[in-house]
């Protein structure tokens, strides 16, 4: 773990885990001042939390290496379990979509590990669109799921 993030220049994101950002498109979107697209990658170490949170564009996830990530969700449908992996039969997948607005954070499914993946963004990332949520407003949103809201906060 402590090579891959040496070698893909990783720095700690505000989120929890760490990141490297390797690709920012040169055309912008019409009309808004954001790039076409982002891309990084991402490792999350197991023990730590990619902390709830917002952003204001699409983001596919793509799982590379290590264990399984669980990307966790709050929405109208409550708390849903995204399992992120290559083991088809256990019901992982090696890609998935969190849509504008979700809220999203993330843990690793096996102790000891780490999980590498990518994530692209469109319109691209910026920290601007970035938002940590605030622990008090989930809980009142969402009173059912305050077990998973005290983990990720």
């Amino acid at each position: 773990m402590e090579e891959i993030i040496r070698y893909f220049k990783m720095i700690a994101h505000p989120e929890g885990g760490y990141y490297s950002e390797t690709y920012r498109s040169s055309m912008n979107v019409p009309g808004i001042n954001r790039q076409l697209m982002t891309a990084i990658y991402f490792l999350l170490p197991s023990g730590q939390v990619s902390k709830f949170h917002t952003i204001k564009s699409d983001e596919l996830w793509f799982h590379h290496s290590g264990g399984p990530i669980v990307v966790h969700t709050l929405d109208e449908n409550g708390h849903t379990e995204h399992h992120l992996g290559m083991d088809l039969n256990a019901g992982e997948q090696p890609q998935i979509l969190i849509k504008a607005g979700v809220v999203f954070g993330s843990t690793v499914k096996v102790e000891s590990t780490y999980a590498l993946v990518s994530c692209v963004v469109a319109p691209g990332f910026d920290f601007r669109d970035f938002e940590l949520c605030d622990p008090s407003s989930l809980l009142n949103l969402f009173p059912n799921h305050k077990e998973i809201i005290n983990r990720l906060t």
